[in-house]
C-alpha cells in the first residue's frame, strides 16, 4: 500500500500492525522496527521533516502491543531424543537431504551457511571448512571425521556440496519440509532447522565445553560477561573440542562410527 509520507500517520500503522500481527508477526516486527527507523531519520532531514507529524507515527503502545513480544526459541533437540531424530534422519529418502540435516546439527552452522557450501570450502588436508558467515565473513571450523564421511558419500554433481539436480541454483532448496514431516513421525513436532543449531549449543553444555570455542565454531561473537576478552583459537584447539562433541552426540544416539576406518565403517546400534 503506497501512500505519502505526510498522509503516514499513528492510526494507519495501528491498523496496519493489528492486520499484520495475527498473520506474520515475525516478519511484522521487523517491517515495524524498519518503519520506525525510517521515519526517525526523516524526521531529522530537512527536506521531509516539515512533511512529518511532530510525533514518530509508528512509535506507539497500541501499535507495539499489536504486534507481541517474539516468542522464546524452545525448538531444540533434547539428548535423549537424538537417537530418534538420528534414526529418522538417515532413514529419508534423499541422501543429500539426510546429510544436510546432520551436519548442521553436527556444527551448529547457520542452515544457509551449510546449504551453500562449495567442494571448494573443504581443505582435506588441514581437515576444515571455510564457512562463509555472515557476521564476519567467513570462518574456518574442524571437518570432523563422521561429518567427512557424510560428505564422502555424496555425488559430486557441480560445485556445490549439497547438490540438487532440480534446483535452478544447482544447490539444495531449505528442505524444511521434509524436515518437519520426518520431525512429525519422529514424535518432535516443531523442531525447526535452526533449532538444529540451537540443539548443538544447548547440547555442548553436557560436555561443559567453554563458551569461545562453542561460539567461535558457531560463528559467534561470545557476551563480555561469557568471555572477557575474545580469543581466536587455532583449527586444532577447535578439532580437540568439536571431534568430542560429534563423539559424544553419536555416542547418545547410539551409532558406533570408527573414525579411522574407512567407509562403511558405520552401523546403528539398539539402544
Amino acid at each position: 500500500m503506497a501512500m505519502p509520507l505526510g498522509a503516514l500517520d499513528a492510526a494507519t500503522v495501528e491498523a496496519w500492525a493489528t492486520a499484520e500481527g495475527k498473520v506474520r508477526p515475525t516478519s511484522a516486527r521487523l517491517s515495524w522496527r524498519l518503519l520506525k527507523g525510517f521515519l526517525g531519520w526523516c524526521a531529522e532531514q530537512p527536506a521531509y521533516a516539515n512533511l512529518m507529524s511532530a510525533k514518530n507515527p509508528a512509535k506507539t503502545k497500541k501499535s507495539r502491543e499489536a504486534l507481541g513480544k517474539p516468542g522464546v526459541k524452545s525448538d531444540v533437540l533434547q539428548r535423549e531424543q537424538l537417537p530418534v531424530w538420528f534414526a529418522t534422519i538417515r532413514q529419508m529418502q534423499n541422501p543429500v537431504i539426510a546429510a544436510y540435516l546432520q551436519v548442521v546439527l553436527l556444527t551448529g552452522a547457520r542452515p544457509g551457511e551449510v546449504m551453500t557450501l562449495q567442494w571448494q570450502d573443504i581443505n582435506t588436508q588441514w581437515k576444515g571448512i571455510t564457512i562463509r558467515d555472515k557476521v564476519e565473513g567467513e570462518r574456518v571450523i574442524p571437518l570432523t571425521p563422521y561429518v567427512a564421511h557424510l560428505l564422502a558419500a555424496l555425488p559430486k554433481r557441480n560445485e556445490w556440496i549439497f547438490s540438487s539436480p532440480t534446483s535452478a541454483s544447482g544447490y539444495l532448496s531449505e528442505p524444511t519440509y521434509p524436515h518437519t514431516v520426518a520431525c512429525k513421525v519422529a514424535g518432535l513436532d516443531g523442531l525447526t532447522l535452526h533449532g538444529l543449531r540451537r540443539s548443538f549449543k544447548s547440547l555442548t553444555e553436557w560436555l561443559e565445553v567453554p563458551t569461545g570455542i562453542v561460539a567461535q565454531i558457531m560463528g559467534h561473537k561470545p557476551s563480555a560477561t561469557a568471555e572477557k576478552h575474545y580469543t581466536v583459537r587455532p583449527l586444532e584447539l577447535l578439532r580437540l573440542h568439536h571431534e568430542k562433541i560429534e563423539a559424544w552426540m553419536l555416542e547418545q544416539a547410539g551409532i558406533v562410527f570408527d573414525a579411522k576406518a574407512g567407509k562403511g565403517a558405520l552401523r546403528a546400534v539398539a539402544g
